[in-house]
């Protein structure tokens, strides 16, 4: 048996934990797996609470005969598999009686009550505040109605529970209600990153976002913001776009010169790669929506700005890219703008076979389109940006046979204007391969 009076390492904890009892009489008759499940997220527990076995906080402490402790249920599923040992020394066990522990279960039972008691507080204290910033609300106007709004979305954006509060309360309406005509940028920013951290049914979507003025001042304010304020317009624009099927006036906003003006600014910062991500992503959605979006997008010079950024993507976003500059190909004015882009074929050309399937893909489809216009030129600088190598290779892959299919007519295509010898000497292969 564990002796508790020499080198115990639990004698600090008992001292610690003598003025705790009295707080915890309100959780006595609670069961300690309940209050540990509720506590599932806590990294600081005493390692001396925690099982060798199981690595979990023990429920019921028993002693071994070497004087090493588990949780009863984990001890005894290792003797029912037939083993005679201790499992942490691997000792030969000269007497396999096992000792409830109840000084270490007390322990146990106390450190965690405590904890649960602090979180009950600590939740009851937010749930607290969150009534009191959304009643405030109610009265105040100008700066102390921005004041209210960062204090609630500070809540928000922390706590599980003050979303959960502000959702039961009637929150939503207030909140929404603050994004009108007459509303402050100021105003507006912290209205929607609130609004953007909760998980809107659509019952609620419809009663309180989807009226033309507040998408309107959404992508207004996706103008002017921060890039904090970018990215929250984005997605809150992003979680309405779901529900426009059918809403002919809510397209037309969303899919607005402005806000794909806003989307391209938010993708050109090189300095914020999730507002990049955000900002394709939500790009790419538009694009779905309707076919004259696809025309506008062109308009305002889509097509050279994703190809600028290009080099500097990483594969998630690189993909998106790919696939709207395809979709855009699939015009003749998109065919063109890609073509008079200064290096598109060498910066094409170097996506094959890079990231992944879709990748090749995409921009195999962007090369198609050009070489259609101009079908020598194009040629001539792929073959010379190393297309025939890369082609090869994705015949020569594992990549879906229609795409093997493409890669092989356009390989055709290209070597036209090439000698034999020329046209291998081109691609750039190994001896053996050639």
């Amino acid at each position: 048996m564990l002796s508790y009076e020499m080198d115990n390492p639990l004698m600090g904890f008992e001292t610690s934990f003598k003025g705790c009892f009295s707080s915890v009489l309100d959780t006595e008759k609670m069961d300690l797996k309940l209050i540990i499940e509720e506590l599932d997220s806590i990294d600081d527990v005493p390692y001396v609470f925690i099982c060798p076995i199981s690595l979990e906080p023990m429920q019921e402490p028993v002693t071994l005969c070497t004087g090493q402790t588990y949780d009863r249920s984990n001890i005894l599923k290792w003797f029912s598999l037939g083993h005679k040992t201790c499992p942490t020394t691997m000792q030969e066990l000269w007497d396999d009686s096992i000792t409830p522990n109840n000084t270490l279960k007390q322990l146990i039972f106390t450190w965690f009550s405590h904890k649960y008691l602090g979180m009950k507080k600590k939740l009851e204290d937010v749930q607290g505040r969150v009534l009191e910033t959304l009643e405030t609300l109610k009265k105040v106007k100008g700066q102390s109605r921005v004041k209210a709004l960062k204090d609630l979305r500070k809540l928000v954006v922390s706590h599980v529970c003050a979303r959960k509060t502000l959702l039961e309360n009637g929150g939503v309406g207030l909140v929404c209600s603050l994004l009108g005509s007459f509303t402050s940028h100021v105003v507006g920013c912290e209205a929607i990153g609130i609004i953007v951290n909760l998980d809107l049914s659509l019952e609620l979507k419809r009663k309180h976002l989807m009226h033309p003025g507040k998408v309107s001042l959404v992508v207004d304010i996706m103008n002017e913001g921060t890039i904090e304020t970018k990215m929250n317009c984005a997605k809150l624009i992003e979680m309405l776009l779901m529900e426009l099927e059918g809403n002919e006036t809510m397209v037309e906003i969303v899919s607005s010169l402005s806000l794909l003006v806003g989307l391209l600014r938010l993708v050109r910062d090189k300095k914020h790669p999730n507002g990049v991500l955000i900002g394709l992503t939500l790009l790419k959605k538009v694009l779905c929506c309707h076919e004259s979006i696809r025309s506008s997008m062109i308009s305002i010079g889509a097509i050279p700005q994703l190809i600028e950024i290009l080099p500097n993507l990483n594969n998630e976003c690189l993909e998106i890219a790919l696939y709207i500059l395809e979709v855009l190909s699939t015009l003749e004015e998109g065919k063109l703008a890609l073509k008079e882009c200064p290096n598109i074929i060498p910066n094409v050309v170097k996506m094959l076979m890079r990231v992944s399937e879709n990748c090749t893909q995409f921009a195999l489809s962007i090369l198609w389109a050009i070489y259609k216009l101009a079908p020598e030129e194009c040629a001539s600088k792929a073959v010379e940006a190393g297309l025939a190598s890369k082609l090869l290779l994705v015949i020569q892959s594992g990549c879906n046979p229609v795409l093997k299919q493409k890669s092989s007519e356009f390989l055709k295509m290209c070597s036209v204007n090439y000698s034999t010898s020329i046209f291998i000497s081109k691609c750039m292969l190994t001896t053996t391969i050639q």
